[in-house]
């Protein structure tokens, strides 16, 4: 029974998460990056951090990101509107706010739908 487990264990271990159907995150993306570009983990994790903070800095000062053949990143008013507490029924105000919205280039569509 060792001798079917571990190898089926050591497989599970080396294959990214994001390929047996989970999420992918900062870490895969970083692992991904490192395995293919032949750069230390470390460093690959580093850049990774580093191109969300630039994008995140770049969209809280209202500017739009455009990453040819990815998509934009956009900023998006939200007006004040009035919501319900859903477990009392009360009529409550939904303060204004910003959001960030992602609109995917053709590229990234066609890929997506085959």
């Amino acid at each position: 029974m060792k001798e079917v487990v571990a190898p089926r264990l050591a497989t599970l271990l080396r294959a990214p998460r994001f390929l047996e159907g989970y999420p992918m995150n900062n870490s895969d993306l970083a692992d991904a990056l490192a395995a293919d570009h032949g750069v230390t983990k470390a460093d690959a994790r580093k850049l990774v951090d580093a191109v969300f903070a630039k994008i995140a800095g770049a969209a809280a000062q209202g500017d739009e990101i455009s990453l040819n053949g990815f998509g934009k990143f956009k900023i998006k008013d939200q007006a004040a509107r009035e919501g319900r507490n859903p477990s009392t029924g009360a009529t409550i105000q939904i303060a204004a706010s910003k959001k960030l919205t992602f609109t995917p280039a053709k590229a990234v569509k066609d890929q997506l739908n085959g």
